[in-house]
């Protein structure tokens, strides 16, 4: 399935759809949630929730 298909499926509430979503984009959030050289946990959690509003928000 290309990502243009996935991301309608995850636009519609199909769970797999968005769990494979948010692991092709997991190493980017972690990435981006290490601060100082320290992971932190709670910045991981509100870039996972920022990409599911995107995800619910993104006109295809």
């Amino acid at each position: 399935m290309d990502f243009k298909e996935l991301l309608k499926q995850a636009k519609i509430g199909n769970d797999p759809a968005i769990a494979e979503i948010m692991n092709m984009y997991r190493p980017l959030l972690i990435k981006n949630s290490i601060i100082n050289g320290s992971y932190d946990e709670d910045l991981f959690q509100e870039l996972s929730i920022t990409l599911l509003k995107c995800i619910r928000q993104f006109r295809v």
